[in-house]
């Protein structure tokens, strides 16, 4: 069952990872699957390459397991539109 993810990130990546999606003839949910499914895998051998560009994505950052999204984010606007 597929189901819609909301992400928000940086306009020129978007519009890099779009351009790149159509070079490749594949649609941009269909690249951020198969790389969100290289990290889940158990599996080592991936039936899907995933290209330098998708990798870049990956920024390494750890979020922590309490974090509440929620306030994080209603903070994150309060500051920003001060």
């Amino acid at each position: 069952m597929d189901t819609k993810l909301t992400l928000k990130l940086n306009q020129e990546i978007i519009e890099r990872a779009k351009d790149y999606a159509a070079d490749k003839k594949m649609s941009l949910s269909r690249i951020v699957e198969a790389y969100l499914q290289s990290l889940t895998s158990d599996k080592k051998d991936s039936d899907v390459e995933i290209s330098p560009f998708v990798k870049s994505l990956s920024t390494g950052v750890k979020i922590p397991a309490d974090l509440d999204s929620k306030t994080a984010y209603s903070d994150h606007l309060l500051e920003k539109y001060k």
